[in-house]
């Protein structure tokens, strides 16, 4: 059942060319932090693109909860009128982040050194998810959490009074529990100091640099030191919000698999934090172009374009290259299904540990299809069945999680037999207009 109110079942039947342009929602990580840092900045930050997903819309209203003016003027066009770094106040109510991991992780963070005691919910998969890994490295401020067994949602955190700035290194990568840090680190004095052994994307950095945060970044005996400054006053910013490499993921794999396709995804953001899964599918022989490169709001874009390529073939996926497409395995298991040969996926334990367990719903649900799959627990291996060759005909859990029910609409486009998922209502939480977006293209869900 969806943690958002009655559950939807969707079916996806198989589908004819898809052809035309995917016009896909704005970056939800750089959605959430231009709320956030606007919130955070004294005067007026303009917003444009944000996406309108539950998610998103979860953290303006906890950022006017925290006192900020949050206005939204049009599709896609925002302001947020900032109470500076430090300003936020205590909220009447609690702060409810629906389905979002990224969404509470960071508001934690830029409330954690403000001397305010913040009550936190979410829906009833985001209240499994484990928030130790954030609250852990939040206490060293001097913040304190008091939440239910396990590390788990409804969690109150008192912020710290007199925080102290903190060295912190990530003892796995992970672009939520960095950034939780550097927003704690705005309002603790002298440098915050965040380590990585591996690159996660760095929206975060980009950003604080951009609203004229004092923060470094450099390569020190191979790992990744990231320094802040605490207590700048940031400025405003006017941010054009590039199209989610996460959400494009869903029309480009679809393209690849469904025979005839001929797809442009355009004004995607390439950041190479962000762009593992389209270097993959080029690895497997995807025709995968990238048109128009350049640069918006500080970040790589170009408009991709995607056609049907039957000679696809598995790959080892580099384990490093894991922090760049955590949230695409899913939708890459099912390029994975109809490509020949074996594609391996290590060094992805952190996709157990997200809206669901993302291996094993997706490995339930592919072998339910008529696919093999074998797992670990940090990989995963799907035999492909070459083009057009996956069985489908199965029902398949979502677990009320928008990637899953996605990834089984892909995979019943280009199947024998329809693919259902118990429930697609949590697809709104992240790209609202899949249904209706897919569609106009050629596909054929119900």
């Amino acid at each position: 059942m969806s943690g958002h109110g009655t559950p939807m079942p969707m079916t996806s039947l198989p589908a004819g060319p898809l052809s035309g342009v995917a016009e896909v929602p704005g970056d939800k990580s750089i959605s959430h932090r231009s709320l956030i840092l606007g919130a955070m900045a004294v005067g007026e930050t303009r917003i444009t693109g944000l996406l309108e997903g539950e998610d998103v819309i979860d953290t303006a209203k906890a950022m006017r909860a925290f006192g900020a003016e949050v206005i939204q003027h049009g599709p896609g066009d925002w302001s947020v009128h900032g109470v500076g770094v430090g300003g936020f106040a205590e909220p009447d109510q609690v702060i409810d982040c629906g389905n979002s991991g990224t969404g509470v992780r960071l508001i934690m963070g830029a409330a954690a050194t403000t001397g305010i005691a913040v009550t936190y919910t979410g829906d009833a998969s985001l209240n499994k998810r484990p928030m130790a890994r954030v609250t852990d490295p939040l206490a060293l401020f001097g913040t304190q959490a008091v939440g239910r067994s396990g590390g788990r949602l409804p969690m109150t955190l008192v912020g710290a009074a007199d925080p102290v700035p903190v060295r912190y290194e990530l003892p796995v990568p992970s672009a939520q529990v960095k950034s939780a840090v550097l927003l704690a680190g705005l309002n603790a004095p002298g440098q915050t100091v965040v380590i990585e052994e591996e690159a996660t994307r760095d929206h975060t950095e980009r950003m604080l640099a951009g609203f004229g945060a004092e923060i470094t970044v450099e390569e020190v005996d191979g790992k990744r030191v990231i320094t802040l400054t605490g207590q700048p006053e940031l400025s405003p910013q006017v941010i054009a919000v590039p199209r989610d490499p996460s959400s494009a993921a869903f029309p480009v794999c679809a393209a690849l698999i469904v025979p005839g396709s001929d797809v442009l995804v355009p004004g995607i953001g390439l950041n190479p934090t962000r762009a593992g899964l389209f270097t993959t599918l080029r690895e497997m022989g995807a025709d995968l172009t990238y048109e128009n490169e350049r640069i918006e709001g500080g970040e790589p874009v170009a408009d991709l374009r995607a056609r049907y390529s039957p000679d696809m073939k598995g790959v080892d996926v580099p384990p490093e290259r894991a922090a760049s497409m955590i949230d695409e395995y899913p939708v890459l298991s099912v390029v994975a299904a109809n490509a020949s040969g074996r594609t391996l996926m290590a060094g992805v334990k952190e996709m157990r540990i997200k809206e669901s367990d993302r291996i094993d719903a997706m490995a339930v649900g592919l072998r339910a299809n008529g696919v093999t799959v074998d797992e670990g627990e940090d990989w995963w291996a799907v035999e492909g069945l070459g083009a057009g060759n996956v069985p489908g005909g199965a029902a398949c859990q979502s677990h009320l999680d928008h990637r899953i029910a996605m990834s089984f609409m892909v995979l019943g486009m280009a199947a024998k037999a329809p693919v259902r998922v118990d429930d697609g209502a949590p697809i709104a939480t992240s790209f609202p207009i899949f249904v209706p977006l897919m569609t106009e293209l050629g596909a054929k869900l119900a």
